[in-house]
């Protein structure tokens, strides 16, 4: 049916940050490490690194998971914070929360 394709996924935005040119390289050398490490997680479709064109110290990574109770597994799981300690050090303070989770209403 149009407009239901996705419906049920969950998004997962976590806030970086990256003031200055080697921030932003070991926020890339982060995300790749901790992107290799959760390669095959059940329940995870893949994640990207954004960048804010209007901002270019802001930065996010969005994970795609099948559903949240795929997500909420995970997250509760024992090597989660292990396996995401890379990037921790440049979670985006200037922001009110570190991360944000959606779920899709509705895609095309």
């Amino acid at each position: 049916m149009p407009g239901e394709r996705g419906a049920g996924e969950v998004r997962v935005v976590v806030y970086q940050a990256a003031l200055d040119a080697a921030q932003l390289a070991a926020v890339r050398a982060a995300y790749h490490e901790v992107s290799e490490r959760l390669a095959g997680v059940p329940g995870m479709l893949g994640n990207e690194l954004l960048r804010s064109p209007l901002d270019p110290s802001a930065l996010a990574v969005m994970s795609r998971w099948e559903s949240l109770e795929a997500f909420q597994k995970w997250e509760s799981g024992a090597g989660h914070r292990a396996d995401t300690a890379p990037l921790r050090p440049y979670r985006d303070t200037r922001t009110s929360a570190p991360f944000a989770i959606y779920e899709v209403d509705a895609a095309y």
